[in-house]
């Protein structure tokens, strides 16, 4: 078992979080931005200023760290390799994006169900390519 891989975590974590926000990009301000307008519209707010773009992508920078940190923490157990990168990019879906979602939509009902759903699924798929390739990338120290 190799030492944990501080630099290239951190490298592997910004590419994973790039490649998430890049795939949220393209759901969420792309082929969801009208009706996440009109929804924002009905709770009183304009639509997203850049300044809260550029927000979401810091965030989504550290769900990038956060996942591959993950992945390295537990491939010791299930070994290296893509399976073991669907599993840390699960639990960061799970805790980053799928929790909060429901309670948004659930508790305060926020957001239709319908555009939760796709921003829901979206992010599962930005967050698990993410994961993955920051995964593929990362090294333990020698």
């Amino acid at each position: 078992m190799g030492k944990f891989n501080t630099g290239r975590w951190i490298l592997c974590g910004i590419i994973a979080g790039i490649v998430g926000d890049i795939v949220g990009s393209l759901v969420d301000g792309m082929m969801l931005a009208p009706r996440w307008t009109t929804e924002m519209k009905l709770l009183g707010h304009s639509a997203f200023a850049s300044t809260q773009i550029v927000e979401f992508n810091v965030v989504g920078l550290a769900i990038g760290l956060v996942a591959v940190w993950i992945y390295a923490g537990i491939r010791t157990r299930f070994g290296a390799g893509p399976k073991t990168a669907i599993y840390a990019g699960l639990v960061v879906w799970i805790l980053a994006f799928l929790l909060p979602d429901i309670s948004f939509m659930y508790i305060p009902h926020l957001f239709s169900h319908h555009l939760t759903l796709y921003t829901t699924l979206g992010n599962l798929v930005g967050c698990l390519l993410g994961t993955l390739a920051g995964a593929a990338l990362y090294k333990e120290a020698a």
